[in-house]
């Protein structure tokens, strides 16, 4: 998932995008109102962290102009505004959920899964794929109830192709969902995240195949066809 946080306070940014990495989403920061309003256009985002008190545009400003321009990600809002009146402004104005300041990231990494779960329209939190199980709420793998050890970025690319349930993951889709603006991540660096996962499924019972000139499906090896398609070298 790749989310774009609008805050101009330093420490808090840091802070929050460092808990978001480690859920293994990308995040791409900005800190000021005029940066936002254009950036949350661009369609690349699927939510924004979206604070109310920002320099050179109010948050609450861009939060109407996004909708007034028909942008639907998904936003939450930060205020240190603990004003009923103020919530159900920034509600009415259409946020989908918000923070009071000082919060905790383990309740605000909780409303984003909430969040990105409505925006999918799917309440359930784990995806299944033969003998493989992705647990959503918790980032975690598993294999008959093992773990499986996965960086965060490895962790996002499986559960994109998961989600898709046999269909076929783009690569330019795998490119703007895995990267950020503070690390470049490209066609190249996809091929080479699906060589490491077909090495870590390779006796799971999973595989990723390659659909020359669209991108990639994950499937059970029992499912997957034999001949021209199968897997090639990334």
């Amino acid at each position: 998932m790749r989310i774009l946080l609008v805050e101009d306070d330093p420490a808090l940014s840091m802070g929050v995008t460092r808990g978001l990495s480690q859920e293994g989403w990308q995040v791409d920061g900005l800190s000021d109102g005029e940066q936002a309003m254009s950036a949350g256009l661009l369609g690349h985002y699927d939510l924004c962290i979206l604070d109310l008190g920002l320099p050179r545009r109010d948050g609450m400003e861009v939060l109407r102009h996004w909708r007034s321009k028909g942008a639907r990600m998904p936003v939450l809002l930060l205020t240190a505004r603990d004003e009923l009146r103020d919530r159900v402004q920034g509600l009415d104005a259409g946020a989908d959920d918000y923070l009071v300041k000082p919060f905790d990231l383990p309740e605000l990494l909780a409303r984003i899964r909430a969040l990105k779960r409505r925006s999918e329209g799917r309440i359930e939190e784990c995806l299944v794929l033969g003998e493989l199980r992705l647990d959503v709420a918790h980032r975690e793998l598993l294999h008959h109830g093992e773990r499986v050890a996965l960086s965060p970025r490895e962790l996002a690319l499986t559960e994109m192709l998961m989600q898709k349930g046999g269909r076929v993951v783009s690569k330019e889709s795998i490119v703007t969902k895995l990267s950020s603006w503070e690390a470049d991540f490209s066609e190249n660096s996809v091929e080479v995240y699906v060589h490491r996962l077909r090495k870590r499924f390779a006796d799971l019972g999973v595989v990723i195949r390659t659909v020359r000139g669209f991108g990639y499906v994950m499937e059970t090896a029992d499912t997957a066809p034999t001949g021209d398609g199968q897997p090639e070298a990334s």
